[in-house]
């Protein structure tokens, strides 16, 4: 299945969470910034807030893309063990590309939520949304950040994932909701016809 766009995919997915629609005490959470947009269809369709959680992937060096871990806006830092372990990525590397990507985020604080912090969340239900995953990093990051946050209930909802992020990461949340898990995973955006990056300006306009 390939989606026309990320609004397409939350679309698809809000119909996945109907039972969701005008419960108490729910939110969505997107995954800046390719998630916000996903995330904003299922919020709308659920009637329910919208807000972002911030987490940065930690690039693999000379490939940003390959995941060797990520950093949440708490401050929360989840590695990739196996790919660190196994290409040596030294701790000093770790440590820089980490504070790299905290300054990343606090520039995203004051432009998305004008410097506040995550949202209230105890004893919510939160609904977890990305536009996909690949090795998992970002979406573990964000999930420790979670359980942190004494909520009620976790659920992670993906338009796409690839089957290995999907059975390290399901048995984690109290729901899974995954439109796709297909073999021999390839790039996120080759699950999208239209994959334009999504910019700043469009996710301050979808929160507001």
């Amino acid at each position: 299945m390939i989606f026309k766009d990320r609004k397409d995919a939350g679309k698809q997915l809000a119909e996945k969470l109907a039972h969701y629609r005008d419960k108490a005490d729910l939110i969505v959470l997107g995954l800046p910034r390719g998630g916000v947009t996903v995330a904003y269809e299922i919020a709308r369709a659920l009637n329910c807030p919208l807000d972002i959680l911030i987490v940065r992937k930690i690039g693999f060096p000379g490939n940003p893309e390959l995941a060797a871990g990520a950093v949440s806006e708490t401050g929360t830092v989840v590695l990739n063990e196996d790919i660190v372990a196994a290409y040596g990525v030294s701790k000093a590397y770790l440590d820089r590309e980490t504070a790299r990507q905290k300054e990343e985020i606090a520039r995203r604080i004051t432009l998305y939520r004008g410097g506040k912090g995550v949202p209230h969340l105890a004893g919510k239900t939160v609904i977890l949304v990305d536009d996909g995953v690949a090795t998992g990093a970002t979406a573990k990051a964000a999930i420790s950040t979670l359980k942190q946050e004494k909520i009620a209930k976790l659920v992670v909802a993906l338009p796409v994932a690839s089957q290995e992020a999907e059975g390290e990461i399901a048995p984690t949340v109290d729901e899974w909701v995954c439109l796709q898990t297909p073999a021999g995973f390839m790039a996120v955006g080759n699950y999208y016809y239209d994959f334009t990056q999504v910019e700043d300006e469009d996710v301050v306009a979808m929160l507001k």
